[in-house]
């Protein structure tokens, strides 16, 4: 089992996972659906399903990549620890489990579990031809939140939706940040990227843009549902949007050697901090 958290880097669940919460909260404070506890370990079933089968899917399409790039070659495939064909079933697996999670859910969500799948997968390919692939990851993880209300709900909302494109901008915008690191090597690839078709200074300037539409989406809940948040969630609003801002003061065209710390502290700090924010002015506003 160590040796496949590793492969899937488990930790990077902590992205998407507080907005799922969020996403799943909201369902049932907002609407008449109750509150089950079965329901709430499915969807934390999924979110690992999903996310475990991404990422190993990835690790498997890139091995050949991963293994010519300084910084990646000693990736688990790459060095050995685990083979392509024990990656491969690991995704397999895990995508089987997801449908079946999916299943005992409700109906809407087992439909839509192909279309999750797809997305989550494809996204590794996307980097052989468009230099959008990070949009295509932030759509991945941004189904987080709207796919846990459903999973409540059973139906869309506009709220969900929101806290779905705030996850997407906010990835999108923090992926350009990491993939600074392999500008020249997806150059010199043919690998697309942002920073490999626009160069450091104004992929930054792309990923400042995507972070204030994150910001935005994060605050619009508050104008359309003006009677359901308090100081706990402006407070949580606050925190995201310096994360956003701190990250950007991190890493400069001229110096980008914290991009770790801007891409997993900073942003893993971002999501858990806000989803707590969240759902202590939840408890407070319901109890």
């Amino acid at each position: 089992m160590k040796k496949y958290f590793s492969l899937v880097l488990f930790a990077h669940s902590i992205f998407a996972l507080p907005f799922a919460m969020i996403g799943f909260f909201l369902g049932v404070t907002t609407t008449d659906s109750p509150f089950m506890w079965h329901k709430l370990v499915l969807v934390l079933l999924c979110m690992v399903f999903a996310r475990n089968a991404a990422m190993a899917f990835n690790r498997y399409l890139d091995r050949n990549i991963d293994a010519k790039n300084p910084r990646t070659k000693m990736r688990d495939i790459p060095a050995g620890k685990v083979s392509a064909k024990e990656a491969l079933t690991f995704v397999i697996i895990n995508c089987l489990l997801f449908v079946v999670a999916t299943f005992f859910i409700n109906p809407l969500c087992l439909y839509l579990s192909p279309v999750a799948l797809f997305v989550v997968l494809f996204y590794s390919y996307t980097k052989r031809f468009t230099a959008l692939c990070h949009l295509v990851l932030g759509l991945g993880l941004s189904l987080a939140p709207i796919g846990a209300y459903i999973a409540v709900t059973g139906h869309f909302s506009i709220v969900p939706v929101l806290y779905s494109f705030a996850v997407l901008f906010w990835v999108s915008g923090f992926d350009i940040i990491y993939a600074l690191q392999d500008e020249d090597f997806d150059r010199e690839e043919k690998l697309h990227s942002i920073p490999s078709a626009l160069g450091i200074k104004n992929a930054l300037n792309v990923s400042v843009i995507l972070h204030i539409f994150s910001a935005a989406c994060v605050i619009a809940p508050i104008f359309l549902m003006p009677d359901a948040f308090s100081w706990v969630y402006y407070l949580g609003v606050v925190f995201f949007c310096f994360a956003l801002i701190y990250q950007h003061l991190l890493v400069k065209p001229t110096d980008i050697s914290k991009v770790n710390k801007a891409f997993a502290t900073t942003n893993g700090m971002a999501s858990v901090v806000f989803a707590l924010c969240y759902l202590i002015d939840t408890f407070l506003r319901t109890r």
